[in-house]
């Protein structure tokens, strides 16, 4: 897999961020705001993008849109509004946890069929495994942040999609890779 050579500069990161927070904050002030001017067209190109919300060591919210269809700003800006009020595992989110949200975005680079498991790389790849309906995705930073290897990163990534650990190993079951921009 050719890496993914989308990267950002740190005032485009500081926009982002600052973005989800905007998102977020307008929804829990009842406010319709609009998204502001991109600084740049980079910011403007079409990616998807997941937005990782945590309080301290918690995750709080983590939602994303795999296919780039939108401009990435409209992306996060939607992102950042379904992790903080609709992940299913947490209630919505409180104002009173604004303050102490931890922001983390992953913007997407191409995802296509990976050719060999022994070629994922962990902290570059992120995986997606997918048997019939039942699909499964974990981005590249998970297994960094769990200490795991390529066969644990593998059986999770299968358990996450509602399958048997060792489904990867199965011919029926599909795994694609991707990389991405996280900070």
């Amino acid at each position: 897999m050719d890496g993914f050579r989308f990267s950002l500069t740190e005032e485009e990161k500081a926009f982002l961020k600052d973005l989800v927070r905007l998102s977020i904050k307008s929804r829990l002030d009842g406010e319709d705001v609009g998204i502001p001017p991109a600084p740049t067209e980079k910011l403007e190109e079409k990616y998807g993008a997941f937005v990782t919300l945590k309080r301290g060591d918690r995750l709080r919210g983590c939602i994303g849109h795999l296919i780039g269809d939108k401009p990435v700003v409209r992306t996060v800006f939607d992102m950042a509004r379904q992790a903080a009020f609709h992940d299913p595992r947490f209630p919505e989110l409180a104002a009173s946890e604004f303050d102490d949200l931890d922001v983390e975005i992953s913007i997407l680079g191409p995802i296509v069929p990976c050719p060999d498991p022994e070629l994922i790389e962990i902290g570059r790849h992120g995986l997606i495994m997918r048997r019939g309906a039942q699909q499964g995705l974990l981005l590249p930073q998970v297994p960094v942040e769990w200490s795991w290897d390529r066969e644990t990163f593998l059986e999770h990534t299968c358990r996450k999609a509602g399958l048997s650990g060792d489904a990867w190993k199965k011919p029926d079951t599909q795994i694609f890779w991707f990389e991405a921009e996280v900070f």
